[in-house]
């Protein structure tokens, strides 16, 4: 990975701390516990990938820094709901989430459920605050927002997710479970990037959504490959879980070494998808890498 992209990916992941910050409820805020507990979850950690994904899909198209991070933080807040929520214990019963306790466990339940829900209404008023964009444009992203984070995305996978302990799934079936699981909201993190600097034409938009969906199912088999060899401490969240909860996974199905060519194959198809953004594309395909390569 070469510095200037270090650099770049440092430099997004400080600007997106920092509009967190200012968009999040100060902490002395009433009701301070559930503000305290909104910054403990969302501020400080995680790989930001989804916000680093609008960068670079906005740097395509132009797209003004402040709308950026405004889509960059809606997204961010989803995930982080997102991730409340699946470490509860009428969920995945984690303890351990980006290096500290979950929520549910450093404060109780009850909070963790509103910390999520609270995220949630919050990732919605952010986004709809841009009031530089087209109005009819940033309907259609808030649009594009609610169904990547709804049963038609997000949450639709995560409960085939839950529905499929201990069963047998093809690999066309874990496939489409991922491909709303994870795969849903870094499509929506590309498309809404690039929104905030134009209209796609129809080029544009299957080209992205091509690159979209080869990263989203990448980065469910590298996570998949990563829980089965990586330790707790490096992951920062409780390692070897899946196998623990008899979850199927790629490595379950297809083995360990046939999940990583399957990753690298992905890698390709997301280069490949870029074609027609050129070296424009350079900071996309740098984080297709990122996300086949990473080891966390």
């Amino acid at each position: 990975m070469d510095a200037s992209f270090t650099d770049w990916m440092a430099g997004v992941q400080a600007d997106v701390e920092d509009a967190l910050s200012r968009f999040l409820p100060a902490a002395d805020a009433q009701p301070t516990k559930l503000h305290e507990a909104m910054r403990y979850t969302a501020l400080g950690g995680g790989k930001r990938v989804r916000p680093l994904l609008v960068y670079a899909s906005g740097a395509l198209f132009g797209a003004d820094a402040a709308s950026l991070a405004r889509a960059a933080c809606a997204l961010e807040m989803i995930h982080v709901y997102s991730l409340v929520h699946d470490d509860m214990p009428c969920m995945d019963d984690d303890a351990l989430r980006r290096g500290k306790p979950t929520v549910h466990v450093a404060y109780d339940e009850a909070t963790a459920l509103l910390v999520g829900d609270t995220l949630q209404a919050r990732a919605f008023e952010v986004l709809a605050g841009d009031d530089s964009l087209p109005p009819a444009r940033l309907v259609g992203m808030l649009r594009l927002l609610a169904e990547a984070a709804g049963s038609a995305g997000m949450c639709g996978g995560q409960a085939i997710d839950l529905d499929s302990v201990g069963l047998s799934l093809s690999l066309e079936q874990l496939e489409r479970m991922h491909q709303l699981k994870t795969g849903a909201l870094l499509r929506a993190s590309v498309l809404l990037g690039a929104l905030c600097g134009k209209d796609l034409n129809p080029t544009e938009l299957e080209a992205l959504k091509a690159y979209s969906k080869a990263v989203g199912l990448a980065f469910q088999v590298v996570d998949d490959v990563l829980d089965a060899t990586a330790d707790s401490a490096t992951l920062g969240k409780t390692a070897g879980k899946d196998a623990a909860d008899n979850k199927p996974t790629y490595v379950s199905i297809l083995g360990l070494e046939p999940s990583r060519a399957l990753a690298e194959q992905l890698r390709r198809e997301a280069h490949d998808a870029l074609a027609p953004f050129g070296e424009q594309a350079l900071r996309l395909r740098e984080l297709a890498d990122l996300i086949v390569q990473r080891k966390a």
